[in-house]
């Protein structure tokens, strides 16, 4: 076995199963990445990938494990290779993020701008991108690290550290009837048009509390950021559901909140990261301007307890 072969299995994988495809990447025959992908599964004694009439059709159980340790070792190899670039140049490099809208928009401005005057020597990149999208940058080792809404459950290698509690507020034009009914209830909300950005994701925990209450949401406008949801309630268009931390009352002049806390499940934001990433200071400086509770101790104690579960076999949720 080499890390050669481990890394023809990721790009297989990589690029949709089709070997060809994979072997133009890798500038090999089509015949050589086959051959020692066998040589691998001979060696291993299971095969990696489910095949008919010699045609990948993907990752069979086993090989489901494997590509996942492979990715592990490629990403873990490239650590490797910046760690002498990092050491050596003290405050300087690279520190790619990406976030989803919410932490990008409401969150990380201030946090970006004490970053930068305290390390001008840094190049710091922002990436965004919806959930699933930004913990795949990080997975596949695009980014050093995701700020993000929702949990990311379907990526098992990657660490998650809890940043804050996101609640829940109902915004609407001043004279609207829902800021001044006594009691806010999801019946209330449903019955207005809601102007909603994410109102087509019904895996969101806000659109779960309504299938749970057996409502549906008179959903008018979707497919929008926080700041076009304002705009288009601002216009009378309908009410709508946004993060707290989205609503600024000196900024947001023409539509009042009102606080959901009470009617709605509280979401977070957390950041995602590889296990193996190096720690550089100027890292764990911006998690702790992030949220102040990561402290550098409780990072790399969370790793070690990540790690520690992840050879027993299980996922822990940090």
């Amino acid at each position: 076995m080499n890390l050669q072969q481990l890394h023809y299995v990721v790009e297989i994988v990589r690029h949709g199963n089709h070997l060809s495809a994979a072997a133009a990447a890798l500038s090999m025959s089509q015949p050589g990445v086959s051959q020692q992908i066998q040589l691998l599964e001979q060696e291993l004694g299971l095969e990696i990938f489910s095949r008919t009439r010699n045609r990948i059709n993907g990752l069979t159980e086993a090989g489901t494990i494997v590509h996942s340790i492979a990715q592990r070792i490629a990403v873990n190899l490239g650590e490797l290779k910046t760690l002498k670039d990092h050491i050596a140049g003290g405050d300087r490099g690279t520190l790619t993020i990406a976030t989803t809208h919410t932490p990008a928009r409401y969150l990380l401005p201030h946090v970006v701008r004490r970053f930068l005057a305290r390390y001008p020597d840094v190049r710091l990149i922002l990436r965004q991108g919806n959930t699933e999208q930004v913990c795949a940058q990080v997975e596949a080792g695009e980014a050093d690290l995701a700020v993000s809404t929702q949990a990311g459950g379907s990526f098992p290698n990657l660490l998650r550290l809890r940043c804050r509690d996101l609640t829940f507020c109902v915004v609407a034009p001043p004279t609207h009837p829902i800021l001044s009914v006594p009691e806010l209830t999801l019946e209330e909300i449903v019955r207005y048009p809601l102007i909603a950005y994410d109102g087509h994701n019904k895996g969101l925990k806000v659109w779960k509390a309504f299938a749970a209450a057996g409502l549906e949401p008179n959903i008018a406008m979707s497919g929008m950021d926080a700041d076009l949801c304002k705009t288009y309630v601002r216009m009378g268009l309908g009410i709508g559901i946004l993060a707290g931390l989205s609503f600024d009352a000196e900024r947001d002049q023409g539509i009042e909140a009102r606080d959901a806390s009470m009617v709605l499940p509280t979401s977070e934001i957390g950041v995602a990261l590889r296990p193996g990433t190096y720690l550089h200071p100027y890292l764990l400086d911006f998690l702790g301007s992030v949220a102040p509770h990561l402290t550098p101790d409780v990072v790399r104690r969370a790793i070690r307890d990540f790690d520690s579960d992840h050879a027993l076999g299980s996922s822990p949720v940090v």
